[in-house]
Parts: structure tokens; sequence; C-alpha cells
């Protein structure tokens, strides 16, 4: 089985931040240290090179993560970095999600929980995703076997799989922030009554206002999972929930966080079809994919929506059975496997 012509490389984007955050000190949330991460990127990259792709772009960052993973295989695959402004911040893997598309990356490996892929999709809101799990609140990126996560990541790269028969393009919340610049979430946006940021973590039940979720679960944790405990909404289904919460409603147990099980009022839940709006008012914060982000001011108006307009998010499960069935791990006589 010779090469396909749409071959192209494989970005990485780590976030070393992840896994790390106030949720270990007030909740029982997992430690992911930046030694573990490497050592996915490198088991990542293993899968990845075992289908025949070997050119990779990352995104650096201060703890130089994926630059040592793929320097322990100089000489055997070619890598670039791309720009990125080193603000240990969200801005730098949206400012490298931009690069690895310009650099023509068929597929984005990320490390990191739902607000590293937010900032992904926020610089390349259509980009070809497998997002490995190491963060707190995991609605959007998965466990997985980083080995197999870097086979199917070549497999697509490769042309072998094409990317439209084994992925989903995933549903965003849009915010329309009133005279200011527009926003985005995954899983969900919520409104609190804060009137500033202070701690990211969304960990307090009690400052609740609304939210609008694309997806619903009760396996969730975190904003998700009150929704999930009254209506259950898939990736596949084409609707969005919002929540409205008042001391007054019906009350919930929930996870809000590992480990941190809150009571919630819901006072009203309302299935949202795509593209339908719903408008809030300032003042407060507006928490997107479980960390607090942006402030309203008295009377400012943000207006929030789901719709089908994300990355499109790779199945590995799928794109391995489908690349045994073409024979993508077959050997030639040569020894080789016959895709490369």
């Amino acid at each position: 089985m010779s090469r396909n012509s749409n071959q192209g490389p494989v970005g990485f984007i780590v976030n070393p931040a992840s896994g790390k955050d106030i949720r270990r000190l007030v909740a029982k949330a997992s430690v992911f240290d930046n030694q573990e991460k490497r050592a996915i990127v490198r088991r990542a990259i293993t899968g990845v090179s075992a289908i025949g792709v070997n050119e990779f772009y990352y995104v650096p960052d201060t703890n130089e993560i994926a630059q040592s993973a793929i320097s322990e295989l100089a000489g055997r695959v070619s890598a670039h970095a791309v720009a990125c402004p080193g603000t240990s911040s969200a801005l730098d893997s949206k400012i490298g999600a931009i690069g690895l598309k310009a650099a023509g990356c068929k597929v984005i490996v990320t490390l990191g929980g739902d607000g590293t892929n937010r900032a992904v999709v926020s610089g390349w809101r259509h980009a070809p995703l497998i997002p490995i799990s190491t963060g707190t609140n995991n609605a959007f990126p998965v466990m997985v076997e980083a080995t197999v996560a870097g086979a199917a990541a070549g497999l697509v790269a490769s042309g072998l799989v094409p990317l439209e028969t084994v992925s989903e393009q995933a549903k965003l919340v849009l915010i329309e922030i009133e005279n200011e610049a527009d926003d985005l979430a995954l899983i969900d946006a919520v409104l609190t009554n804060d009137r500033f940021i202070g701690a990211r973590a969304l960990l307090d039940s009690d400052r609740l206002q609304l939210a609008m979720l694309t997806r619903a679960s009760a396996a969730s944790v975190g904003v998700a999972a009150i929704g999930g405990f009254i209506q259950q909404v898939s990736t596949v289904d084409d609707h969005g929930l919002c929540l409205r919460f008042s001391s007054q409603g019906r009350k919930l147990r929930v996870p809000i966080a590992p480990g941190l099980y809150q009571v919630v009022g819901v006072e009203s839940v309302k299935t949202m079809a795509l593209g339908e709006s719903v408008t809030v008012c300032g003042p407060g914060v507006l928490a997107l994919d479980g960390e607090r982000e942006r402030v309203l001011k008295p009377g400012q108006k943000a207006t929030m929506k789901v719709v089908r307009d994300g990355p499109w998010v790779i199945d590995v499960a799928r794109t391995l059975h489908q690349g045994a069935a073409i024979g993508a791990f077959e050997l030639s006589d040569t020894g080789d496997i016959n895709a490369v």
C-alpha cells in the first residue's frame, strides 16, 4: 500500500499547566506532572511513526515537554517548532494552533483539559483533533493510551484513513458580548454572579445563574453533570441545553469538581435547538469550560447559542479499526509496514 498524496505532518500542543490548578488543593483532582506528559508525547510519536509519518510540528512551552520528547528521536524524525508568544497562558495554545494550521498539519494531538482545547479551537476553529486528557474537568478530551492515539493520528495524517470517515464535528457555544470580542466554549458557558474573575476554577455552585451546554452527561464532572442528572445530551444530538439556577429550585447533589460534591438548585431546563439563542445581562462573570474568563459590566449583554461549527474530533478506535480493515498494519516482504 503506497503513501497517499494527502499525507501531511502531525502537530502537538502540550499545556504544561494542565492538571495542576487550584482543584488539587480544594478538591481531590489527579496531578499530571511534566514527566508523565513527556512520556505521553513520546508514546504518541512512536504510534505516529509506526504508520510511516515522521514529520512533526509542535508548540514550544517553557517546560520544553514536546521538544524534549521529540529530541529523543533526533535523526529519525523531522520536527519543527512553530511561533509561540511564550506567555505561559492560553494564548500560547491559541497562537500555536494558528501556526500548526499554517504548517499544514493534518492532525493535532493535544494534551490538556477542556480549557486547553478551547484555546486551541479559538485559534483553529475546525482543527482535526485527537484530544488526550491531562486536565481536570475533562468533558471534551478523552482518556486514551497515547500509543494507539498516535497510530490513529498517523493513519489520518498519512491519508490512509480519510478524516471525514472517522471524525465528528463538535458543537460549540458561541458567545457574542456587547461591544467586545466574541468568545466560545466547547462544553459549557456559565454566567455567575461574581463581579471579578478571581480564582479561575468554577468551584462555588451558589454563584451559578445560567448555563448553556453543548452536551450533558451524568457520567461527567462539572456543569455538564448538572444537566446530565436531568436530561442527557450527547455529542451527536443536534441541540444543546440551557439551565437556570436558583436556591429555590430542584436540588441536586453534583460533582462540581473531582472529589467535590455540592448541592445545586436548578430552576428550569430547556432544550435549545442549534442556533437558538439566550441573552444574559451583567453584572457577572462568564465561565467558559469551567474557568472564569470574561467580566460583564452592569447592563452589558451577552448572547449565547449552540452551533455545530467546531473542530473535527477523531474517534481513535474507529480509526484503528478502519486502518486494520485496509491492511495498514500488515508487513511487506521487506518487513516494513505496507503503509510506509
